[in-house]
């Protein structure tokens, strides 16, 4: 054993794996899990913890796994993640637990994900659940928001004992877990129901099709309801567009809305939710949802175009997702910029003329600004568009909400330290607050918010 490289991960055979949307990576098994927990140095002062949002003890879980125990892994790990299952796939470890891995000094960082990963699954195999041994509080919480803040937020609060309610717009738990994240990535039956099913067993009620805001106001749940307090984890499913000629074209879609026909509503199954499947289709945009995206079109039989306006190095979709992108197959236009959408003479979606990008004086966060090269325009054909620009929160809640101050984004304003807003008794957390970030961000926000409740609540007395 190479104590300097991680144990090689199996995945599905990128030409075989282009064409279904079963799960690309395939983890590890007791014994590969054995040997890469091995590779752990056990660090006194672990940076690895420094660098989860949610402070998962990682030398301890890590320690358990090398040994074999694995329910005593996901002890640890269960103590502060409600949702290991979905960390170990989708957070980005290599810029936090494993990028301050000391192994990954002088070789390559342990696979601190892909262990996590092993351990929740091998937790869902053996019916292994979180308990709660906290006494019961008679204090009741509303949770706006079933995606990964509220879930964390909930089962937190949960363990802490108290009486929490879960309210939830759509008619399927999970937020941005199950309506935006491709099953390729995330399984929804395997994985994300089955840690909901874990969320519910600590205690945790929720209501479906409600949307906060119209169903009834925060005020309403303070005043009308009794709830003693409120959490906001609403996320943030406002696309944003470029404002570029030709965008309200038909064929142009939000990656928000395209992945929301795909997952949530199974429209990559034969099913009654039409999706365009375009011929050639070109998606604009470098983060994961931009990869995600650009996947899922390829699945569903297009040749994929990737538009982004910088260089490789500066795309912000995780490395893991960029390779297998381009593995499949994936063509990668960069550092070029849409400049307008074409159409033929029915309105629908005919090119797009881009025009070449170069990099010039770095802007206020450092990148290279990328600047028009005069001259360079060109057009790709194709038959749709996907732009995947980012989202922002929806304005309901702040609008319908009195004494909750918002930014010029429109985001909620939260003291950091334990996600207070301006509004008594309501807290706040995830891409609701922050605009769109990741999974695991938003779980430390929840967590926050969580201690911040508790904090409020028990300073509130009775």
């Amino acid at each position: 054993m190479d104590v300097l490289k991680k144990v090689p991960i199996r995945e599905q055979d990128p030409k075989v794996r282009a064409t279904n949307f079963e799960e690309v990576c395939l983890g590890y098994n007791k014994e590969e899990a054995m040997e890469e927990a091995s590779r752990c140095l056990n660090c006194k002062n672990a940076q690895c913890v420094k660098g989860c949002p949610v402070s998962i003890s990682i030398p301890d879980f890590i320690k358990e796994v090398k040994e074999g125990n694995f329910k005593e892994a996901y002890d640890v790990i269960s103590q502060s993640s409600s949702l290991p299952a979905v960390c170990g796939r989708v957070c980005p470890q290599e810029s936090q637990c494993e990028g301050k891995c000391i192994r990954g000094i002088k070789g390559e960082p342990v696979s601190i994900g892909k262990l996590e990963r092993f351990v929740a699954d091998w937790a869902f195999e053996n019916g292994v659940k979180p308990s709660v041994n906290a006494e019961k509080k008679n204090k009741k919480v509303a949770v706006i928001g079933s995606g990964p803040s509220g879930l964390s937020c909930a089962g937190d609060l949960a363990k802490m004992g108290y009486d929490v309610t879960v309210f939830e717009a759509l008619h399927e738990l999970g937020g941005v877990l199950v309506y935006g994240i491709p099953e390729f990535r995330l399984p929804k039956e395997k994985v994300v129901k089955k840690e909901i099913e874990n969320v519910k067993a600590l205690g945790v009620k929720f209501e479906k099709n409600t949307i906060i805001g119209k169903s009834f106001t925060i005020d309403e749940l303070i005043d009308k309801y009794g709830f003693e307090a409120v959490f906001i984890g609403s996320g943030a499913g406002l696309p944003k567009f470029m404002g570029i000629p030709g965008e309200n074209a038909n064929g142009v879609f939000s990656a928000n809305e395209y992945l929301t026909r795909s997952n949530l509503m199974k429209a990559f199954k034969e099913s009654d939710t039409p999706i365009m499947i375009g011929k050639k289709v070109v998606v604009v945009g470098g983060g994961n949802v931009a990869m995600d995206a650009a996947r899922t079109a390829l699945r569903l039989g297009s040749e994929v175009h990737i538009v982004y306006r910088r260089s490789e190095e500066e795309l912000p979709a995780r490395v893991e997702e960029v390779h297998h992108a381009k593995e499949e197959g994936i063509i990668f236009n960069l550092i070029t910029n849409p400049v307008e959408i074409l159409s033929d003479e029915n309105g629908w979606v005919s090119g797009i003329k881009c025009i070449k990008m170069e990099l010039g004086e770095p802007d206020e966060s450092g990148r290279r600004s990328p600047v028009e090269i005069s001259g360079s325009e060109f057009e790709i054909e194709c038959d749709a568009v996907i732009m995947s620009l980012g989202t922002s929160p929806n304005p309901l809640i702040s609008s319908t909400t009195k004494g909750l101050e918002i930014n010029r984004r429109k985001c909620i304003v939260v003291k950091e330290e334990n996600g207070e807003t301006s509004k008594d008794g309501v807290f706040a957390g995830g891409d609701a607050v922050t605009g769109a970030a990741t999974v695991i961000l938003a779980m430390g926000a929840g967590r926050t918010a969580a201690k911040g409740i508790d904090e409020y609540l028990t300073a509130k007395g009775n």
